[in-house]
């Protein structure tokens, strides 16, 4: 299986190809954030660094989606959400909420914690067993509501 950059790259080209705009200018723009990426690491990414990065384009879209809604332009938010549709063949599945629930529990039951003051103790491990499976944001919201109840 060709690694994720190669993936990138090879996809480019058939975008290119195809004359399909969106796709194109998708691509390189997360080609550079990558290869930005790479320059301030010094060293190129592994594997779950460039999912990492994948993440953050994603997750700045969202935002961008919100922003340009609230501003009354949804052309804008249109093409936002068409360029994650693109992004999102590149990351695993996220998690449902559901998921995210039921670990979250497990969590809490094995660090012990019992109030909202335990966080610290659910979310380092949870965050590490969940990293880019569920956005952390997500799993943030269901620990504080899990240790408020």
């Amino acid at each position: 299986m060709p690694d994720l950059r190669d993936q990138l790259r090879a996809d480019l080209t058939a975008a290119m190809k195809a004359r399909d705009e969106l796709r194109r200018d998708t691509l390189r723009l997360v080609t550079a954030a990558l290869k930005n990426a790479d320059i301030e690491k010094g060293d190129p990414l592994d594997e779950a660094g460039l999912l990492q990065i994948l993440q953050k384009q994603i997750r700045q879209r969202e935002e961008s989606i919100e922003q340009y809604r609230a501003g009354g332009r949804d052309d804008l938010a249109d093409r936002e959400a068409a360029e994650i549709g693109v992004l999102e063949a590149y990351v695993p599945q996220q998690m449902s909420r559901d998921e995210v629930l039921e670990a979250a529990r497990a969590a809490i039951a094995s660090a012990g914690a019992e109030g909202p003051g335990d966080k610290g103790k659910v979310m380092g491990p949870l965050m590490g067993a969940l990293r880019g499976k569920a956005d952390g944001r997500l799993v943030n919201e269901v620990v504080t509501e899990l240790l408020g109840e």
